[in-house]
């Protein structure tokens, strides 16, 4: 029997998966801060990448949703918050559907930027759209083979900020780039502590991520490196240009430090959802003080 209308929307509600999209918040919010400080910042091609943003990452998610249920890894033994294909509310087919129809949205998205700031946006477009697919997708899985934290860094950290940034001065500076680490640091540590909780079933489902190769004490002081990381850069902004970063570590330290306390005393299996719904939190709310702190300085 085919779902009901209200049941088929709670059903793509669930595969949007709300709480995840201040993953494509933050990086916006930083880069056009970066932007600001540096007299640079341009109100249209900062909406256009907020939207384009948005669109690549419901893609993202309606791509893991499904390709993880065709290779196995999503079960009834699932640790983490349910996926609508596993539990069979949306086929297969309509979620395939619902992630071309998210990354066609990008893509309307990256035709305005592309007016706007030249022909590199499509480049940046076309590989954030291959990268999502070949995630969890394709013949050779970036995510089952422990390159999932790297991609993370590298596409919803270091590109997503300075493609915003890109978008509205036209060029990617030195300053942009550590403007951007703090959010590539914080949020692949919603990555980590999502494959900490799953490493016992990822090892069942043949998935390698880094959690899988490293262990369980190596992926908990991974996280915690990652937030060190990510406050060294905050420390070095204060040396360059955007002194008021003191400021903003000063609160983001002592509740990053809450945060990894969990972590480090051993928090595991399904009472690391909470902390992972935590970590997202923490990385909007470590880039909104970065944010605040380049645009005061």
């Amino acid at each position: 029997m085919a779902a009901t209308p209200p049941k088929r929307m709670a059903a793509w509600k669930m595969a949007v998966r709300l709480p995840t999209l201040t993953a494509a918040l933050t990086p916006v919010i930083v880069g056009s801060a970066a932007a600001y400080h540096d007299d640079a910042f341009a109100l249209g091609p900062a909406l256009g990448a907020l939207l384009g943003a948005m669109a690549l990452q419901v893609g993202a998610n309606f791509a893991n949703d499904v390709f993880d249920f065709e290779r196995g890894a999503d079960t009834s033994e699932r640790l983490g918050p349910p996926r609508a294909t596993q539990l069979g509310l949306l086929t297969p087919t309509q979620m395939k559907l619902g992630m071309w129809t998210a990354f066609a949205a990008a893509m309307i998205c990256g035709v305005y930027l592309t007016a706007v700031a030249g022909w590199a946006v499509v480049a940046i477009g076309l590989a954030s759209i291959a990268g999502a697919i070949i995630y969890t997708g394709g013949p050779w899985p970036i995510g089952y083979h422990a390159l999932g934290d790297l991609f993370t860094f590298v596409f919803f950290g270091l590109v997503a900020v300075m493609g915003t940034y890109f978008v509205q001065a036209g060029e990617v500076t030195g300053f942009a780039l550590l403007a951007a680490l703090p959010v590539a640091c914080t949020v692949t540590c919603i990555l980590v502590v999502n494959n900490l909780r799953d490493i016992p079933t990822d090892r069942k489902a043949g998935k390698t991520t880094l959690g899988v190769v490293m262990g369980d004490r190596a992926t908990r002081w991974w996280y915690g490196a990652l937030l060190a990381g990510a406050w060294a850069a905050m420390a070095a902004g204060i040396f360059a240009g955007a002194p008021f970063a003191a400021a903003a570590l000063l609160v983001g330290v002592p509740l990053g430090v809450v945060l990894y306390r969990p972590i480090v005393q051993g928090a595991a299996g399904r009472a690391l959802n909470p902390i992972l719904k935590s970590t997202a939190r923490y990385h909007l709310v470590l880039g909104i003080l970065w944010a605040a702190a380049l645009v005061i300085g």
